[in-house]
């Protein structure tokens, strides 16, 4: 019987092990974001304008996130910023990534 528990102690603390190097491996949770970043080029409507003559206004960056299946979020990015917030979105999807693959196990 002494023998059972050890192996089930031993059993938790590998569990404990193996989430802690996972954990390890993931970014930090201020650099992870669910979501979807869209170029897009859009018309202002005045007449004089270069949009009035096809060469529409852009890129302008949008960042668009899911709240459920009915509501949607969303927000411009600065043209600065684009690069970090798609290392934020990249990030989100290795994160989901691992912790599918570690369900498989």
């Amino acid at each position: 019987m002494v023998e059972r528990e050890n192996l089930s102690k031993l059993s938790t603390l590998a569990l404990r092990n193996r989430r802690e190097g996972l954990t390890q491996l993931l970014p930090p949770l201020g650099e992870i974001l669910r979501g979807s970043l869209t170029e897009r080029y859009l018309t202002c409507g005045k007449p004089g304008c270069k949009c009035a003559r096809r060469e529409r206004h852009g890129p302008v960056w949008y960042l668009s996130v899911s709240l459920d299946q009915t509501h949607r979020t969303g927000r411009t990015v600065p043209s600065h910023q684009v690069e970090q917030v798609r290392g934020w979105i990249e990030n989100y999807h290795r994160v989901k990534e691992r912790l599918e693959e570690d369900l498989r196990y």
